[in-house]
């Protein structure tokens, strides 16, 4: 059995599709790309399809990833390049690589999010972090499946600032963007709970809801504050390919 992982993108309206819509989209594709996919035993059989740490519902993503189980061999590449051209637009697959390693949803420490803000001025964005980055701990609250729960925000913020919004940017008022790296803990503390966090200790209150986009999700290095390749175990882990002999 051979094992791909895929990174996937979540971009434009397509962001608002939830967790259970892309996986209806995923199997379509799947089917359209004949993929030979392994099942699971039972009465319901259901392609073997493991999802990692899906970004909330109403956020954009370039780094989701998920893995697939083949009964027969595929060039990931080739395999990727099917299943892109079988997803609608905004649901692109990016990345594929032969499974190597083991432990990869392990390897998901950390996720780095842009913030755009709208209607917030970058020096008064700016200040919030600061006052927010001192505190020795910011706590909130959230509704959740368990109920109201508690989180640190704070602690699970590795690193946050207000960065350039660049001359691209439509609209003419004003517009902070932050970006973000979050650890992930337990119990999982989102980027709005970070917004929330700042609202708490510094009043900062965006007039609209933020945009938010996941732009990178894996392991995070601690000395350098940066979230790196989960894929890349993989990628080192490839055998290389061989030569026929008398061939240079």
């Amino acid at each position: 059995m051979q094992r791909i992982r895929l990174r996937y993108t979540k971009r434009g309206r397509l962001r608002f599709t939830s967790h259970r819509d892309f996986q209806r989209a995923f199997e379509r594709a799947l089917r359209r790309a004949e993929v030979p996919m392994a099942y699971s035993a039972g009465f319901t059989p259901h392609p073997k399809v493991s999802y990692a740490n899906a970004a909330p519902t109403g956020t954009g993503s370039e780094a989701e990833y998920l893995e697939i189980a083949l009964t027969e061999r595929r060039d990931p590449e080739v395999l990727r390049r099917l299943l892109d051209e079988s997803l609608p637009g905004g649901l692109d697959v990016v990345d594929a690589v032969e499974a190597h390693t083991s432990g990869f949803a392990d390897r998901l420490t950390a996720s780095h999010w842009e913030l755009r803000l709208d209607g917030v001025e970058p020096e008064e964005a700016r200040k919030a972090v600061e006052v927010f980055l001192a505190a020795d701990s910011v706590e909130v609250r959230r509704q959740t499946k368990k109920g109201m729960r508690t989180f640190d925000t704070r602690a699970a913020v590795a690193s946050l600032e207000v960065v350039p919004t660049g001359s691209d940017r439509p609209g003419d008022g004003p517009c902070a963007i932050l970006r973000l790296v979050v650890r992930h803990l337990t119990p999982a503390v989102r980027p709005d709970d970070v917004l929330s966090g700042l609202r708490a200790t510094a009043d900062l209150a965006p007039p609209v809801p933020a945009a938010v986009t996941r732009l990178a999700q894996g392991p995070l290095d601690e000395e350098t504050g940066t979230v790196t390749d989960p894929l890349a175990p993989d990628r080192d882990a490839t055998p290389a390919a061989t030569v026929p002999d008398g061939t240079a």
